[in-house]
């Protein structure tokens, strides 16, 4: 009976453990002011673009996000919060100035990239470059 009851008592825990984390690791909503989703990319997606969103990807990005966008990049392990996997239809489908905007600001583990890619055409790229991370 005292075996029983202990492991009930682990079995629940454990159960109580998990529902915690993964109502953890919902994403919060982020919001985005109007005037910056409605903000249409002024760079043409081809293949100049993509190329130039994909370096500056693989510079910035990566190492958090992941090779593919899955979130599952070599520092996402150290976050407090898992990175978001952007090939998800929740992601794309946010405008591109909801992006370009949270890729300017960030938020919590995400760094804001205003001064490390100042240039707004390279962030467009970006853009341009995550698009093609869907599934």
């Amino acid at each position: 009976m005292k075996i029983n009851l202990i492991l009930t008592a682990a079995v629940l825990a454990t159960g109580v453990a998990s529902v915690a984390f993964t109502i953890d690791q919902q994403p919060k909503p982020w919001p985005v002011p109007d005037k910056n989703a409605k903000m249409p990319n002024t760079v043409k997606s081809n293949g100049e673009s993509i190329a130039a969103g994909k370096a500056l990807w693989n510079m910035h990005c990566s190492s958090c996000h992941g090779k593919t966008g899955l979130g599952d990049g070599s520092k996402s392990a150290q976050l407090k919060t898992q990175p978001q996997d952007l090939s998800k239809a929740a992601l794309q489908s946010q405008s591109d100035g909801s992006l370009a905007f949270k890729i300017s600001e960030g938020r919590d583990d995400m760094p804001s990239f205003k001064k490390k890619i100042p240039d707004q055409e390279d962030i467009w790229n970006l853009v341009n470059f995550v698009r093609t991370l869907k599934k």
